[in-house]
């Protein structure tokens, strides 16, 4: 079942949700390399404002909800592949680089730990708000 744009499963494994957007980000960096060779393509500059503004966010979207199933090492995986791609076209490296030096090599923070930080950010801005509403209630407003 889909629900704001989030697979649902029964157990709420979301292994569906993960999959599918893998797949969905990996469609459309296939796409965006077949449009941009190797040769004559796109800038790293340009590659890497794609990946940030497009496939980025597909990929975190709603990652607070399910980001407990990157526990598992089958759903790291799948989205460490997804990023290795672009990469590998923005390094413009050999395909026996790994995904660590890839990310070294092009200055981009691996997947996994970006997923961190979006959850970490949006606990942050739910905690503040949840202070925000406290303080508001606690004040006693006289005329």
């Amino acid at each position: 079942m889909k629900h704001l744009g989030i697979i649902l499963d029964q157990k709420f494994k979301f292994q569906e949700h993960i999959k599918y957007a893998a797949e969905r980000c990996t469609k459309l960096i296939y796409n965006l390399s077949r449009a941009a060779r190797l040769k004559w393509g796109i800038k790293q500059e340009a590659t890497a404002t794609i990946y940030k503004g497009a496939i980025l966010p597909l990929l975190s979207y709603g990652a607070p909800v399910w980001f407990e199933a990157m526990k598992h090492g089958h759903n790291r995986q799948k989205y460490v592949r997804v990023q290795r791609p672009i990469n590998l076209r923005m390094a413009r490296a050999y395909r026996t680089t790994s995904s660590k030096a890839l990310c070294i090599l092009i200055g981009m923070t691996p997947i996994i730990p970006e997923l961190v930080e979006v959850v970490k950010q949006y606990s942050f801005r739910e905690k503040q708000q949840n202070q925000d509403i406290n303080i508001d209630d606690d004040v006693e407003y006289r005329l």
